[in-house]
């Protein structure tokens, strides 16, 4: 295929896939949760204020910023992991078919539209913040906490949109695509602290094996790179915290929180191509 076929193809699909997610609305209820979230953690830095007097932008954002770590991949899997399915369901996968374009453009194209409309919301919301910062509340965000923040999250995104793209491919019967979408963001969360918690109780592994576990869910990543940025001790996960910060220290943690995640999310999509082009359209 010439790079002008791929280009006009894409375009197509890129304007289809706008289309489909303005009219389905989940690209409004992207916006509305990251708008919402943020504004509960301002209200509530306000509201404390009167006792303990305002933490600042930077506090809230960083808040904020761990509940988007919890909220993405659930929002990047739900926009993705019906995408196929949906399309069969519809019969836009045979109409579109029956004409001259290729299964890698419209995958290319759907996972592209998707991961642009869930990261914009997330930028404007950081943009919008960090106006407020500036000119209401009279403090300048710091530029390398919104970078990183930003770079970590958008890694995250990619991860779970690779791995919902994998799941859309993959699993042709919708209720098993919901079962499939939810069973994967709970087993990611739970990965948090619970079920490392439970193993280590239950079987007694060491800490090593432990630590290999965690590393290899990207929510947990996510969340130690952005802890190590507002505290390279990471003194709020205690003992534990003190031995990953020293054995591993800040740029390290940067590093998996970053390169981990992106290579969960270009492996769950590669796979997910690869289904999807071998399997029947219907």
């Amino acid at each position: 295929m010439s790079r002008t076929d791929f280009s006009r193809q894409f375009r197509a699909i890129a304007t289809l896939e706008i289309a489909d997610g303005l009219r389905s609305r989940w690209l409004l209820f992207a916006t509305v949760v990251d708008f919402l979230l943020v504004g509960i953690f301002v209200f509530a830095g306000m509201h404390e204020s009167q006792v303990f007097g305002f933490t600042g932008m930077g506090r809230v954002m960083f808040s904020f910023s761990h509940a988007l770590v919890v909220v993405l991949p659930l929002m990047a899997l739900a926009a993705t992991g019906q995408v196929i399915g949906q399309a069969r369901s519809g019969g836009t996968l045979e109409f579109l078919f029956s004409n001259p374009l290729s299964r890698r453009t419209y995958f290319i194209a759907a996972t592209s539209v998707r991961l642009l409309l869930l990261a914009g919301p997330m930028f404007l919301v950081f943009g919008v913040c960090a106006l407020l910062s500036k000119f209401f509340f009279n403090e300048a965000l710091d530029v390398a906490f919104l970078a990183r923040t930003l770079a970590v999250c958008t890694a995250e995104l990619i991860a779970f949109t690779g791995i919902g793209m994998l799941v859309s491919a993959s699993v042709r019967h919708p209720a098993r695509t919901l079962i499939w979408i939810l069973l994967v963001w709970a087993t990611s969360v739970a990965l948090l602290d619970l079920a490392l918690i439970g193993l280590l109780l239950e079987w007694r592994l060491d800490p090593q094996s432990v630590f290999l576990l965690a590393a290899l869910n990207p929510v947990q990543d996510a969340r130690l790179a952005l802890l190590a940025g507002g505290n390279p001790e990471l003194a709020t996960l205690g003992p534990v915290g003190f031995f990953i910060a020293n054995r591993l220290g800040n740029a390290s943690l940067l590093a998996i929180g970053l390169i981990w995640p992106l290579v969960v999310g270009i492996t769950c999509w590669w796979a997910g191509l690869r289904s999807f082009r071998r399997h029947d359209l219907l």
